[in-house]
């Protein structure tokens, strides 16, 4: 099948894995297999990176009168759009940026995962009895900065301290648990003090919740990403004179058609020969029955028909979604047929979707501009 029309993210110097590898470039950080020729930054020796749940390039270019602080960034020094990685969904995004690593060598290649011994993993909250450091055991950015002597601070909720997609991609440093804007921006600031170099990395989860229950294109979407601004503009001013601030986001999101969602129990050519539906609504692994697998492709190929790019899982390794490498322990879990959403449609499996996936407006997960581009925004506290 034709890849030559599926967006890809950019992968090797241009993408969310690349970010934090760049930063420790500049914190004099080593970088196993180093590339010269990917992203560079130019960072101060005291750095804090705000991730924004949900904020996605064409949504920030289109608000600025709701954001003025970050769409002040846009064209500022160092500021650029760049790609989250595949699919654009929290677990696999955020575990490339702190793995540093595309999905393909890292692991983490769907929200809900197929795990080697057959178990359906939901990574947003991976069980307890899986052992995350072998569902990725690459070292984290936060792990090689802290071992180099720099000061790591994570700051987020409490409930992630300790959880599994923290140990899975984002481990290593010390984690400040803190839930409201002011707590936040505390820890961060206290967090950037720290030593005579520091890392500070802050989750902001909230945008992207509103967009999940209100919509992207909502009056609430809007206001949630005023506070963004404001989250944004307060870290700013906290940082101590000298530091970087970099903002980013793991993806953006689009409101999704009704008409549009296919149910895999409801319709039967989607069902037969399938053995789970694991993936994401708009980046679904259909992992087959033996033998099924070629009966399966043509079958989703067939009902969905343009609304999806429809692949079987070696051309989906072969297209570069989840990077340029795809190692041997991570093929199987992409599934025997992968199936990527054009428009604004999607494909789940009530019997096994986690409670209330189904009813969500706002969705991301596939390549289209408005989930695959976000910003990285620099700015210099003076």
């Amino acid at each position: 099948m034709s890849h030559d029309l599926l967006p890809l993210p950019d992968y090797g110097g241009g993408s969310l894995a690349d970010v934090l590898p760049a930063v420790l470039r500049g914190l004099d950080v080593p970088v196993d297999g180093d590339d010269p020729g990917g992203m560079s930054l130019d960072v101060s020796p005291r750095t804090c990176l705000l991730l924004v749940d949900g904020l996605g390039m064409s949504a920030l270019r289109s608000e600025p009168e709701r954001a003025p602080f970050l769409t002040s960034l846009l064209d500022g020094p160092g500021s650029r759009p760049i790609t989250s990685v595949f699919p654009t969904t929290t677990p696999i995004a955020l575990t490339s940026l702190g793995a540093g690593l595309p999905p393909g060598r890292h692991g983490v290649v769907g929200l809900l995962l197929r795990l080697p011994d057959g178990r359906l993993a939901n990574t947003l909250a991976i069980p307890g009895q899986v052992d995350f450091h072998a569902l990725q055991p690459h070292p984290t950015a936060f792990e090689r900065a802290a071992d180099a002597g720099v000061a790591v601070t994570r700051v987020g909720p409490q409930a992630f301290d300790g959880q599994g997609l923290t140990e899975a991609g984002l481990r290593g440093g010390r984690y400040a648990g803190a839930e409201s804007v002011g707590e936040r921006v505390a820890a961060a600031a206290a967090g950037a003090r720290r030593g005579h170099r520091s890392l500070t990395y802050v989750y902001y989860g909230e945008l992207d919740a509103t967009g999940h229950r209100r919509g992207r294109d909502s009056e609430a979407w809007r206001q949630e990403l005023t506070h963004v601004d404001r989250l944004a503009e307060q870290l700013a001013g906290a940082l101590p004179a000298g530091s970087t601030l970099l903002v980013t986001a793991d993806h953006g999101m689009v409101d999704l058609a009704p008409e549009q969602r296919w149910d895999v129990p409801s319709t039967p050519d989607l069902d037969a020969g399938v053995l789970v539906v694991a993936g994401d609504p708009r980046a679904v692994h259909v992992h087959a029955r033996p033998g099924a697998a070629t009966d399966v492709l043509a079958a989703w190929r067939t009902v969905l028909g343009d609304s999806f790019w429809v692949f079987s899982r070696d051309e989906a390794v072969a297209s570069g979604l989840y990077g340029p490498e795809v190692d041997d322990r991570v093929a199987p879990l992409v599934g025997d047929v992968v199936a990527v959403a054009r428009g604004r449609g999607s494909v789940a499996d009530a019997r096994v979707a986690p409670p209330g996936l189904l009813d969500l407006v706002g969705m991301h997960g596939s390549v289209t501009a408005d989930e695959l581009v976000v910003p990285l925004l620099v700015h210099s506290t003076g």
